[in-house]
């Protein structure tokens, strides 16, 4: 697939300049986005129900919404990236296109659970060229979007590459 190509079926990115710099109207543009498409009816994943993470709620909006568009090791530390909330508009085409051959490379991985949980297998949905992920939790009977972004770093690139290709058995 060629490089242009990668992205020209997912909708148009959403920027901040669209809301005259007025942070308070980007982020209700941003949610109003999410509400469209994770609230009421979710897309399902491999025959699975997807449910969104509610909590904690923050400003009357989910934990789920906060994931997609911040970025940050500790929850309550979080910040806004602008990357990811220019690309709200993207993780429901992604789940929607796993199945499309060539839009999305798609694997599980596990993950130490930060909810005392232990592992948690997750499930990554990748742009071909690995520059974009979404990550589903597995919860068994249903996932949950846990967060999406975009991948900047070449060589965290190379890196889902690799997990990609030892998932599906491919050399390296």
């Amino acid at each position: 697939m060629a490089p242009n190509a990668i992205q020209d079926w997912l909708p148009p990115l959403l920027c901040f300049s669209e809301c005259d710099g007025d942070w308070n109207q980007y982020v209700e543009a941003l949610y109003a986005v999410f509400q469209r498409d994770f609230r009421g009816r979710l897309p399902d994943f491999q025959g699975r129900p997807l449910r969104l993470k509610r909590f904690p709620m923050e400003q009357g909006k989910e934990a789920t919404f906060w994931h997609f568009i911040q970025d940050g090791p500790v929850e309550a530390d979080r910040l806004p990236n602008l990357r990811r909330c220019e690309r709200i508009r993207w993780p429901r085409p992604i789940i929607e296109a796993h199945v499309v051959e060539g839009r999305i490379y798609l694997w599980a991985n596990t993950r130490m659970g930060k909810s005392g949980r232990g592992e948690e297998k997750r499930w990554v949905l990748a742009l071909p060229d690995f520059s974009y992920v979404v990550i589903l939790a597995d919860r068994g009977n249903f996932l949950m979007p846990w967060t999406a972004y975009e991948v900047e770093e070449p060589h965290q690139r190379r890196k889902l590459r690799k997990e990609c290709e030892a998932y599906h058995g491919l050399p390296g």
